[in-house]
């Protein structure tokens, strides 16, 4: 179909209703979504490695389901390539120019304050939570991790902890770490934050003070292994109760199958999810493709698709009180309740808290 072709047919009154460039309310006509992505006929992605939350299968879902073909750029991107992926095409239509990217949190905004993604709510747009995604629609969550313990079962041979609290007891001397330095990484960022907010803490600069007391005082106590947490220093028994995101250990689990044997626990008083966001670029050469590409991620079948990755999607809560999430792929992970206390930190908080570790952390916990 020729460029003045597809042009007249996105003119027509059906399809102005369903793909203007103003974010619409949660009705679209699939049909003619449908026929509009079919005519463009390609979806360009980026950054989307087939093994980071089943990925490849997401995408082999869309294709049969749709018959569009999706040309894949750089797969090991990160979300400042992507960025730049956008800014570099602005006015190049080809196959080097994305559709669609999928960021971590903090390159919503700053891509929307840029210009570089335009708004589009998706028909399920409200089953995702608010804190999750931006008003007008230019970006929102896809799917998260929650901060989980990994505890090796060789080791801790009686009950595994459910709790921060928990990890103050003696019988876990020696076995408590995180997976780096919470001043480079996020995920041991947020393992500090989280034991804030289970110390009571409101958040922000708060939960991040309160969060280096706490691990200040499993140092002491002996608890804290200051030692990176990884899975062979897991599997070697090095750290045997450790902190990190839950689709990072639930993977784990399953490339050890037992050796050793693991539990994967959601602690009780602090749980924080870190949430990436999907947008569309202002720029993009496929626009129907890109926004039915959007349907589909949030759709039950693309939300099951990431979560069979162990990514959770963000309609995870409003999947669990539907009942169409199967029984199998939840028995692969911790109780659902568990999951319904979540947190999403706000840019403003995460800042806030990245601040007082990167200015206190080195002289509360004796680190260089």
């Amino acid at each position: 179909m020729t460029s003045n072709t597809l042009k007249m047919l996105c003119a027509t009154t059906a399809l102005v209703g369903a793909f203007s460039g103003a974010a619409q309310a949660q009705t679209v006509d699939m049909d003619a979504l449908v026929a509009a992505a079919k005519a463009e006929g390609t979806l360009t992605t980026i950054a989307l490695p087939h093994d980071w939350c089943n990925y490849g299968a997401v995408i082999e879902g869309f294709k049969a389901k749709y018959g569009i073909e999706v040309n894949e750029l750089n797969p090991n991107a990160g979300s400042g390539d992507e960025i730049e992926a956008i800014k570099a095409n602005k006015d190049n239509t080809g196959p080097q120019s994305p559709d669609v990217i999928d960021v971590g949190l903090s390159f919503g905004p700053a891509a929307k304050a840029e210009g570089l993604i335009q708004p589009y709510k998706v028909s399920t747009w409200d089953s995702i939570p608010e804190s999750a995604k931006d008003a007008e629609g230019y970006w929102y969550g896809d799917y998260y991790g929650v901060l989980a313990m990994a505890v090796n079962k060789d080791v801790v041979t009686d009950a595994s902890p459910t709790s921060f609290a928990d990890l103050k007891d003696p019988k876990y001397a020696a076995m408590v770490a995180i997976p780096g330095d919470p001043r480079t990484g996020n995920s041991s960022m947020m393992s500090v934050y989280a034991m804030g907010l289970a110390k009571g803490a409101a958040g922000g600069a708060d939960a991040a003070t309160a969060g280096i007391a706490f691990m200040k005082d499993l140092k002491a106590s002996g608890n804290f292994v200051d030692v990176g947490g990884s899975a062979q220093n897991f599997a070697q028994g090095t750290t045997p109760v450790m902190l990190d995101w839950d689709y990072n250990v639930l993977a784990m689990r399953d490339k050890l199958a037992g050796n050793p044997p693991m539990e994967v626990v959601i602690p009780a008083d602090g749980v924080i999810a870190g949430v990436y966001v999907q947008a569309i670029s202002a720029y993009a050469p496929h626009p129907n493709a890109a926004k039915l590409w959007m349907e589909y991620l949030y759709s039950d079948e693309g939300q099951l698709g990431w979560l069979s990755g162990y990514c959770h999607p963000i309609r995870f809560n409003d999947m669990v009180a539907r009942g169409v999430i199967p029984a199998e792929m939840m028995d692969k992970l911790p109780p659902a309740d568990a999951y319904a206390k979540a947190v999403f930190p706000s840019l403003d908080e995460q800042g806030a808290a990245k601040k007082v570790v990167a200015d206190t952390w080195a002289t509360e916990m004796g680190a260089n």
